[in-house]
Protein backbone atom coordinates (compact mmCIF):
# COMPACT_ATOMS: atom_id res chain seq x y z
CA UNK A 1 0.00 0.00 0.00
CA UNK A 2 1.16 3.54 -0.76
CA UNK A 3 2.87 5.44 2.06
CA UNK A 4 0.60 8.39 1.32
CA UNK A 5 -2.49 6.40 2.26
CA UNK A 6 -0.98 5.39 5.65
CA UNK A 7 0.00 8.98 6.41
CA UNK A 8 -3.42 10.23 5.36
CA UNK A 9 -5.16 7.80 7.71
CA UNK A 10 -3.11 8.88 10.69
CA UNK A 11 -3.80 12.50 9.76
CA UNK A 12 -7.53 11.83 9.72
CA UNK A 13 -7.48 10.28 13.18
CA UNK A 14 -5.47 13.21 14.52
CA UNK A 15 -7.96 15.67 13.05
CA UNK A 16 -5.64 17.17 10.40
CA UNK A 17 -7.27 15.94 7.16
CA UNK A 18 -9.35 19.01 6.37
CA UNK A 19 -6.71 21.39 7.75
CA UNK A 20 -4.25 19.95 5.22
CA UNK A 21 -6.66 20.53 2.36
CA UNK A 22 -7.28 24.12 3.41
CA UNK A 23 -3.54 24.76 3.65
CA UNK A 24 -3.02 23.52 0.10
CA UNK A 25 -5.84 25.74 -1.15
CA UNK A 26 -4.44 28.80 0.62
CA UNK A 27 -0.96 28.17 -0.80
CA UNK A 28 -2.32 27.86 -4.33
CA UNK A 29 -3.54 31.44 -4.31
CA UNK A 30 -6.41 30.58 -6.65
CA UNK A 31 -9.99 29.47 -6.21
CA UNK A 32 -10.87 25.78 -6.49
CA UNK A 33 -14.16 24.10 -7.25
CA UNK A 34 -15.70 21.52 -4.92
CA UNK A 35 -14.52 18.55 -6.99
CA UNK A 36 -10.90 19.68 -6.78
CA UNK A 37 -11.08 20.15 -3.02
CA UNK A 38 -12.65 16.72 -2.47
CA UNK A 39 -10.19 15.07 -4.85
CA UNK A 40 -7.32 16.43 -2.75
CA UNK A 41 -8.84 14.85 0.34
CA UNK A 42 -9.40 11.51 -1.40
CA UNK A 43 -5.88 11.37 -2.85
CA UNK A 44 -7.25 10.47 -6.31
CA UNK A 45 -4.49 10.36 -8.92
CA UNK A 46 -4.56 10.16 -12.76
CA UNK A 47 -6.06 8.62 -14.75
CA UNK A 48 -8.77 8.79 -12.06
CA UNK A 49 -10.52 12.04 -11.21
CA UNK A 50 -13.55 13.16 -9.27
CA UNK A 51 -16.33 13.99 -11.72
CA UNK A 52 -19.41 14.47 -9.56
CA UNK A 53 -20.65 14.76 -6.00
CA UNK A 54 -24.05 14.92 -4.35
CA UNK A 55 -25.26 15.14 -0.75
CA UNK A 56 -28.35 13.10 0.10
CA UNK A 57 -30.10 14.84 3.01
CA UNK A 58 -33.12 12.56 2.95
CA UNK A 59 -31.22 9.89 4.88
CA UNK A 60 -29.95 9.83 8.43
CA UNK A 61 -27.08 10.23 8.70
CA UNK A 62 -26.71 12.28 5.51
CA UNK A 63 -24.73 10.61 2.72
CA UNK A 64 -22.13 12.27 0.52
CA UNK A 65 -21.72 10.36 -2.75
CA UNK A 66 -18.57 10.96 -4.79
CA UNK A 67 -18.29 9.72 -8.37
CA UNK A 68 -14.81 8.91 -9.67
CA UNK A 69 -14.03 8.16 -13.31
CA UNK A 70 -11.00 7.67 -15.53
CA UNK A 71 -10.25 9.85 -18.52
CA UNK A 72 -11.65 8.51 -21.78
CA UNK A 73 -9.15 6.29 -23.62
CA UNK A 74 -7.01 5.72 -20.50
CA UNK A 75 -4.82 2.65 -20.26
CA UNK A 76 -4.90 0.44 -17.15
CA UNK A 77 -2.28 -2.00 -15.83
CA UNK A 78 -2.94 -5.71 -16.28
CA UNK A 79 -3.54 -7.19 -12.78
CA UNK A 80 -0.97 -9.93 -13.51
CA UNK A 81 1.91 -8.39 -15.45
CA UNK A 82 1.25 -4.66 -15.04
CA UNK A 83 1.40 -3.98 -18.78
CA UNK A 84 -0.74 -0.95 -19.81
CA UNK A 85 -3.86 -2.25 -21.55
CA UNK A 86 -7.06 -0.91 -23.03
CA UNK A 87 -10.32 -1.37 -21.13
CA UNK A 88 -12.46 -4.29 -22.29
CA UNK A 89 -15.59 -3.22 -20.39
CA UNK A 90 -16.64 -1.57 -17.12
CA UNK A 91 -18.73 -2.47 -14.05
CA UNK A 92 -19.88 -0.07 -11.33
CA UNK A 93 -18.89 -0.50 -7.68
CA UNK A 94 -19.38 1.54 -4.50
CA UNK A 95 -17.12 1.77 -1.42
CA UNK A 96 -17.70 3.25 2.02
CA UNK A 97 -15.11 5.95 2.75
CA UNK A 98 -14.17 7.92 5.87
CA UNK A 99 -16.90 10.28 7.02
CA UNK A 100 -16.87 13.76 5.50
CA UNK A 101 -17.39 15.76 8.71
CA UNK A 102 -20.61 14.20 10.15
CA UNK A 103 -21.79 12.73 6.82
CA UNK A 104 -21.28 9.16 5.66
CA UNK A 105 -19.20 9.19 2.50
CA UNK A 106 -19.30 6.76 -0.44
CA UNK A 107 -17.15 6.51 -3.56
CA UNK A 108 -18.66 5.14 -6.76
CA UNK A 109 -16.65 4.26 -9.86
CA UNK A 110 -16.83 2.11 -12.97
CA UNK A 111 -13.90 -0.29 -12.76
CA UNK A 112 -12.60 -1.77 -16.03
CA UNK A 113 -11.54 -5.22 -17.08
CA UNK A 114 -8.29 -5.02 -19.02
CA UNK A 115 -7.74 -6.89 -22.28
CA UNK A 116 -4.17 -8.23 -21.98
CA UNK A 117 -2.74 -10.13 -24.93
CA UNK A 118 -0.94 -12.51 -22.55
CA UNK A 119 -3.35 -12.89 -19.62
CA UNK A 120 -6.73 -12.21 -21.18
CA UNK A 121 -9.63 -10.19 -19.75
CA UNK A 122 -9.24 -9.45 -16.02
CA UNK A 123 -10.82 -6.97 -13.58
CA UNK A 124 -8.36 -4.48 -12.10
CA UNK A 125 -8.39 -3.48 -8.41
CA UNK A 126 -9.34 0.11 -7.60
CA UNK A 127 -6.26 1.95 -6.27
CA UNK A 128 -8.22 3.21 -3.25
CA UNK A 129 -9.49 -0.21 -2.06
CA UNK A 130 -8.27 -3.77 -1.70
CA UNK A 131 -9.65 -6.52 -3.88
CA UNK A 132 -13.03 -7.83 -2.74
CA UNK A 133 -13.60 -5.11 -0.12
CA UNK A 134 -16.41 -2.55 -0.20
CA UNK A 135 -14.49 -0.17 2.05
CA UNK A 136 -11.67 2.15 1.04
CA UNK A 137 -8.16 1.51 2.30
CA UNK A 138 -8.28 4.65 4.42
CA UNK A 139 -11.54 3.51 6.05
CA UNK A 140 -10.10 0.09 6.87
CA UNK A 141 -6.92 1.54 8.31
CA UNK A 142 -8.87 3.90 10.56
CA UNK A 143 -11.07 0.98 11.67
CA UNK A 144 -8.01 -1.12 12.59
CA UNK A 145 -6.50 1.71 14.59
CA UNK A 146 -9.69 1.88 16.64
CA UNK A 147 -9.79 -1.90 17.17
CA UNK A 148 -6.23 -1.81 18.54
CA UNK A 149 -7.39 0.61 21.23
CA UNK A 150 -10.89 -0.57 22.18
CA UNK A 151 -13.32 -3.52 22.00
CA UNK A 152 -14.53 -4.43 18.53
CA UNK A 153 -18.16 -3.72 19.37
CA UNK A 154 -17.28 -0.20 20.53
CA UNK A 155 -15.22 0.45 17.39
CA UNK A 156 -18.07 -0.81 15.19
CA UNK A 157 -20.48 1.63 16.86
CA UNK A 158 -18.12 4.57 16.32
CA UNK A 159 -17.60 3.94 12.60
CA UNK A 160 -21.24 2.85 12.23
CA UNK A 161 -20.89 -0.55 10.61
CA UNK A 162 -21.91 -3.97 11.92
CA UNK A 163 -19.40 -5.82 14.08
CA UNK A 164 -19.57 -8.70 11.59
CA UNK A 165 -18.26 -6.49 8.78
CA UNK A 166 -15.58 -5.05 11.06
CA UNK A 167 -14.45 -8.56 12.04
CA UNK A 168 -13.97 -9.35 8.34
CA UNK A 169 -11.64 -6.37 7.99
CA UNK A 170 -9.65 -7.30 11.11
CA UNK A 171 -9.37 -10.96 10.14
CA UNK A 172 -8.11 -10.07 6.66
CA UNK A 173 -5.27 -7.82 7.80
CA UNK A 174 -4.27 -9.94 10.79
CA UNK A 175 -4.32 -13.08 8.64
CA UNK A 176 -2.03 -11.49 6.05
CA UNK A 177 0.35 -10.30 8.80
CA UNK A 178 0.46 -13.76 10.39
CA UNK A 179 1.41 -15.22 6.99
CA UNK A 180 4.49 -12.96 7.03
CA UNK A 181 5.77 -14.07 10.46
CA UNK A 182 9.45 -15.08 10.38
CA UNK A 183 10.22 -17.89 12.86
CA UNK A 184 13.72 -18.81 11.68
CA UNK A 185 15.30 -17.85 15.01
CA UNK A 186 12.68 -19.40 17.29
CA UNK A 187 14.42 -21.59 19.89
CA UNK A 188 12.30 -21.58 23.08
CA UNK A 189 8.53 -21.95 23.19
CA UNK A 190 5.91 -21.64 25.90
CA UNK A 191 2.38 -22.90 25.42
CA UNK A 192 -0.88 -22.77 27.31
CA UNK A 193 -4.57 -23.31 26.67
CA UNK A 194 -7.57 -21.21 27.60
CA UNK A 195 -11.31 -21.53 27.23
CA UNK A 196 -12.53 -19.54 24.25
CA UNK A 197 -16.19 -19.97 25.13
CA UNK A 198 -18.24 -21.59 27.86
CA UNK A 199 -18.12 -25.35 27.67
CA UNK A 200 -15.28 -27.29 26.17
CA UNK A 201 -14.12 -24.88 23.47
CA UNK A 202 -10.42 -24.03 23.78
CA UNK A 203 -7.60 -22.30 21.99
CA UNK A 204 -3.93 -23.06 22.56
CA UNK A 205 -1.42 -20.21 22.41
CA UNK A 206 2.30 -20.60 21.64
CA UNK A 207 4.75 -17.84 22.59
CA UNK A 208 8.40 -17.06 21.87
CA UNK A 209 10.07 -17.09 25.29
CA UNK A 210 12.95 -14.96 24.02
CA UNK A 211 10.70 -12.04 23.04
CA UNK A 212 10.15 -9.39 25.70
CA UNK A 213 7.20 -7.85 23.81
CA UNK A 214 4.52 -9.23 21.50
CA UNK A 215 5.55 -12.87 22.13
CA UNK A 216 2.62 -14.77 20.55
CA UNK A 217 3.63 -16.71 17.43
CA UNK A 218 0.77 -19.18 16.97
CA UNK A 219 -2.86 -19.55 18.08
CA UNK A 220 -4.97 -22.55 17.18
CA UNK A 221 -8.40 -23.91 18.17
CA UNK A 222 -8.39 -26.99 20.40
CA UNK A 223 -6.03 -28.32 23.05
CA UNK A 224 -3.82 -31.33 23.49
CA UNK A 225 -1.61 -33.28 21.13
CA UNK A 226 -3.10 -32.05 17.84
CA UNK A 227 -2.24 -28.42 18.65
CA UNK A 228 1.46 -29.26 19.01
CA UNK A 229 1.39 -31.10 15.68
CA UNK A 230 -0.24 -28.04 14.05
CA UNK A 231 2.41 -25.78 15.55
CA UNK A 232 5.24 -27.87 14.15
CA UNK A 233 3.72 -27.56 10.66
CA UNK A 234 3.23 -23.80 11.14
CA UNK A 235 6.83 -23.46 12.32
CA UNK A 236 8.19 -25.17 9.20
CA UNK A 237 5.98 -23.03 6.94
CA UNK A 238 7.45 -19.87 8.48
CA UNK A 239 11.11 -20.77 8.18
CA UNK A 240 11.58 -22.36 11.59
CA UNK A 241 12.98 -25.77 12.43
CA UNK A 242 11.77 -28.33 14.96
CA UNK A 243 15.39 -29.36 15.51
CA UNK A 244 16.25 -25.82 16.62
CA UNK A 245 13.72 -25.79 19.49
CA UNK A 246 15.78 -26.29 22.67
CA UNK A 247 13.12 -25.78 25.33
CA UNK A 248 9.35 -26.04 25.62
CA UNK A 249 7.58 -24.70 28.71
CA UNK A 250 4.08 -26.01 29.41
CA UNK A 251 1.76 -27.34 32.08
CA UNK A 252 1.58 -30.93 33.34
CA UNK A 253 -0.82 -32.14 30.66
CA UNK A 254 0.19 -35.64 29.60
CA UNK A 255 -1.05 -34.94 26.07
CA UNK A 256 1.11 -31.80 25.74
CA UNK A 257 4.23 -33.46 27.14
CA UNK A 258 3.88 -36.57 24.95
CA UNK A 259 3.29 -34.46 21.83
CA UNK A 260 6.30 -32.23 22.57
CA UNK A 261 8.49 -35.32 22.95
CA UNK A 262 7.36 -36.60 19.54
CA UNK A 263 7.49 -33.29 17.65
CA UNK A 264 10.53 -31.61 19.24
CA UNK A 265 13.00 -34.33 20.07
CA UNK A 266 15.83 -31.94 20.98
CA UNK A 267 13.76 -29.86 23.40
CA UNK A 268 13.94 -30.00 27.18
CA UNK A 269 10.45 -29.90 28.69
CA UNK A 270 9.99 -27.50 31.61
CA UNK A 271 6.83 -27.42 33.70
CA UNK A 272 6.33 -23.78 34.60
CA UNK A 273 5.84 -22.94 38.27
CA UNK A 274 2.69 -20.95 37.59
CA UNK A 275 0.84 -24.16 36.74
CA UNK A 276 2.15 -25.93 39.84
CA UNK A 277 0.65 -23.19 42.01
CA UNK A 278 -2.51 -23.19 39.89
CA UNK A 279 -2.86 -26.95 40.40
CA UNK A 280 -2.85 -26.64 44.21
CA UNK A 281 -4.99 -23.50 44.21
CA UNK A 282 -7.66 -25.37 42.26
CA UNK A 283 -7.40 -28.30 44.69
CA UNK A 284 -7.92 -25.96 47.68
CA UNK A 285 -11.00 -24.46 46.04
CA UNK A 286 -12.46 -27.91 45.36
CA UNK A 287 -11.96 -28.89 49.01
CA UNK A 288 -13.55 -25.63 50.19
CA UNK A 289 -16.61 -26.11 47.99
CA UNK A 290 -17.10 -29.69 49.11
CA UNK A 291 -16.63 -28.84 52.79
CA UNK A 292 -18.98 -25.83 52.61
CA UNK A 293 -21.81 -28.27 51.98
CA UNK A 294 -21.09 -29.96 55.33
CA UNK A 295 -19.80 -27.18 57.59
CA UNK A 296 -20.15 -23.44 57.97
CA UNK A 297 -16.96 -21.75 56.74
CA UNK A 298 -15.67 -18.24 57.56
CA UNK A 299 -17.18 -15.43 55.50
CA UNK A 300 -15.05 -14.04 52.63
CA UNK A 301 -13.13 -17.32 52.45
CA UNK A 302 -14.08 -18.10 48.86
CA UNK A 303 -11.69 -15.54 47.33
CA UNK A 304 -9.24 -15.40 50.23
CA UNK A 305 -7.97 -18.97 49.75
CA UNK A 306 -7.24 -18.27 46.08
CA UNK A 307 -4.78 -15.51 47.01
CA UNK A 308 -1.38 -15.49 48.66
CA UNK A 309 -1.46 -15.09 52.43
CA UNK A 310 0.75 -11.99 52.08
CA UNK A 311 -1.03 -10.72 48.96
CA UNK A 312 -3.60 -7.98 48.44
CA UNK A 313 -6.39 -8.99 50.81
CA UNK A 314 -9.40 -7.10 52.12
CA UNK A 315 -9.91 -6.81 55.87
CA UNK A 316 -12.66 -9.41 55.67
CA UNK A 317 -10.36 -11.81 53.79
CA UNK A 318 -7.55 -11.33 56.33
CA UNK A 319 -10.01 -12.13 59.11
CA UNK A 320 -11.31 -15.17 57.23
CA UNK A 321 -7.78 -16.60 56.75
CA UNK A 322 -6.95 -16.01 60.41
CA UNK A 323 -10.08 -17.89 61.45
CA UNK A 324 -9.29 -20.65 58.96
CA UNK A 325 -5.72 -21.07 60.18
CA UNK A 326 -6.92 -21.47 63.76
CA UNK A 327 -9.39 -24.19 62.76
CA UNK A 328 -9.09 -27.91 62.07
CA UNK A 329 -11.12 -27.73 58.85
CA UNK A 330 -10.03 -29.77 55.84
CA UNK A 331 -9.90 -26.53 53.87
CA UNK A 332 -7.31 -25.28 56.37
CA UNK A 333 -5.13 -28.36 55.76
CA UNK A 334 -5.34 -27.91 51.99
CA UNK A 335 -4.60 -24.17 52.23
CA UNK A 336 -1.53 -24.66 54.46
CA UNK A 337 -0.10 -27.17 51.98
CA UNK A 338 -0.68 -24.74 49.10
CA UNK A 339 1.03 -21.90 50.98
CA UNK A 340 4.09 -24.12 51.65
CA UNK A 341 4.78 -24.12 47.89
CA UNK A 342 6.31 -20.66 48.18
CA UNK A 343 9.06 -22.11 50.36
CA UNK A 344 9.98 -24.47 47.49
CA UNK A 345 9.90 -21.68 44.92
CA UNK A 346 12.38 -19.58 46.92
CA UNK A 347 15.18 -22.15 46.49
CA UNK A 348 18.28 -20.58 44.92
CA UNK A 349 19.66 -23.64 43.13
CA UNK A 350 18.43 -26.84 41.54
CA UNK A 351 20.00 -28.87 44.38
CA UNK A 352 18.16 -26.80 46.98
CA UNK A 353 14.95 -26.97 44.98
CA UNK A 354 15.19 -30.77 44.72
CA UNK A 355 15.66 -31.06 48.50
CA UNK A 356 12.80 -28.66 49.25
CA UNK A 357 10.41 -30.28 46.78
CA UNK A 358 11.13 -33.74 48.26
CA UNK A 359 10.47 -32.43 51.77
CA UNK A 360 7.37 -30.56 50.66
CA UNK A 361 5.84 -33.72 49.18
CA UNK A 362 6.69 -35.71 52.33
CA UNK A 363 5.25 -33.00 54.57
CA UNK A 364 2.07 -32.74 52.46
CA UNK A 365 1.45 -36.49 52.55
CA UNK A 366 1.99 -36.55 56.32
CA UNK A 367 -0.55 -33.76 56.86
CA UNK A 368 -3.30 -35.36 54.78
CA UNK A 369 -6.29 -36.94 56.47
CA UNK A 370 -7.69 -40.06 54.75
CA UNK A 371 -11.07 -38.34 54.37
CA UNK A 372 -12.23 -38.26 50.70
CA UNK A 373 -12.74 -34.50 50.98
CA UNK A 374 -8.97 -34.13 50.60
CA UNK A 375 -8.78 -36.23 47.43
CA UNK A 376 -8.19 -33.15 45.20
CA UNK A 377 -5.03 -32.36 47.20
CA UNK A 378 -3.93 -35.99 47.05
CA UNK A 379 -4.32 -35.90 43.28
CA UNK A 380 -2.31 -32.66 43.03
CA UNK A 381 0.51 -34.17 45.08
CA UNK A 382 0.58 -37.23 42.84
CA UNK A 383 0.76 -35.04 39.74
CA UNK A 384 3.73 -33.10 41.12
CA UNK A 385 5.52 -36.31 42.10
CA UNK A 386 5.09 -37.64 38.55
CA UNK A 387 6.48 -34.46 37.00
CA UNK A 388 9.10 -33.50 39.59
CA UNK A 389 12.04 -33.73 37.14
CA UNK A 390 10.33 -31.38 34.67
CA UNK A 391 9.37 -29.01 37.49
CA UNK A 392 13.00 -28.89 38.68
CA UNK A 393 14.03 -28.02 35.12
CA UNK A 394 12.69 -24.56 36.01
CA UNK A 395 15.84 -23.91 38.06
CA UNK A 396 18.14 -24.61 35.11
CA UNK A 397 16.05 -22.75 32.54
CA UNK A 398 17.16 -19.31 31.41
CA UNK A 399 13.58 -18.20 30.77
CA UNK A 400 11.53 -16.29 33.29
CA UNK A 401 8.35 -17.81 34.69
CA UNK A 402 6.77 -14.35 34.50
CA UNK A 403 6.27 -14.75 30.75
CA UNK A 404 3.92 -17.70 31.25
CA UNK A 405 2.14 -16.00 34.16
CA UNK A 406 1.56 -13.04 31.84
CA UNK A 407 -0.43 -15.24 29.46
CA UNK A 408 -3.34 -15.24 31.87
CA UNK A 409 -3.51 -11.44 31.68
CA UNK A 410 -3.28 -11.69 27.89
CA UNK A 411 -6.29 -14.02 27.76
CA UNK A 412 -8.33 -11.66 29.92
CA UNK A 413 -7.39 -8.67 27.74
CA UNK A 414 -8.31 -10.59 24.59
CA UNK A 415 -11.73 -11.52 25.97
CA UNK A 416 -12.41 -7.89 26.88
CA UNK A 417 -11.29 -6.61 23.47
CA UNK A 418 -13.30 -9.30 21.64
CA UNK A 419 -16.43 -8.89 23.76
CA UNK A 420 -19.33 -10.36 21.82
CA UNK A 421 -17.02 -12.29 19.49
CA UNK A 422 -18.76 -14.78 17.26
CA UNK A 423 -16.32 -17.69 16.99
CA UNK A 424 -13.06 -19.22 18.16
CA UNK A 425 -11.44 -17.78 15.03
CA UNK A 426 -12.30 -14.21 16.00
CA UNK A 427 -10.98 -14.79 19.53
CA UNK A 428 -7.69 -16.08 18.08
CA UNK A 429 -7.55 -13.05 15.77
CA UNK A 430 -7.71 -10.65 18.72
CA UNK A 431 -4.93 -12.53 20.53
CA UNK A 432 -2.75 -12.13 17.45
CA UNK A 433 -3.68 -8.46 17.11
CA UNK A 434 -2.75 -7.43 20.66
CA UNK A 435 0.15 -9.80 21.37
CA UNK A 436 1.88 -11.01 18.17
CA UNK A 437 4.79 -9.29 16.35
CA UNK A 438 2.71 -8.46 13.28
CA UNK A 439 4.59 -5.33 12.22
CA UNK A 440 2.82 -3.04 9.76
CA UNK A 441 -0.65 -4.48 9.21
CA UNK A 442 -1.07 -2.43 6.03
CA UNK A 443 2.03 -3.78 4.29
CA UNK A 444 1.33 -5.29 0.86
CA UNK A 445 -2.44 -5.03 1.11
Amino acid sequence: MATGHRAATRSVLEGHEHAGILTQIEMSGTGMDANTVLALGLGVTPPWRLVNQRLETGKQPHELHLEVAADRGSLFPCPVCGKPCKAHDFAEFTWRHLNFFQHHCYITAKIPRTDCGEHGVLRITAPWAREGSRFTLLFEQAALMLVREMPVLAAARIIEITDKRLWRIVEHYVGRAVERLDLRKLAAVGLDETAAKRGHTYVTVFIDLDRSEKPVVFVTPGHGKETVVKFRAFLAKHGGSADRIAEVVCDMSGAFIAAVGESFENAAVTVDWFHVVQLFTKAVDEVRRAESRQNKLPKALRWAVLKRADGHLTEAQVAALAELEASDLFTAIAWRIKEKLRWVRQAQSVQAARWRLTNFLRHANDRLDPDPLLDPVRKAIGTVEAHSKRILQRWTSSHSNARMEGLNGLFQAARARARGYRSVTTFATIIYLIAAPLGDLFEST
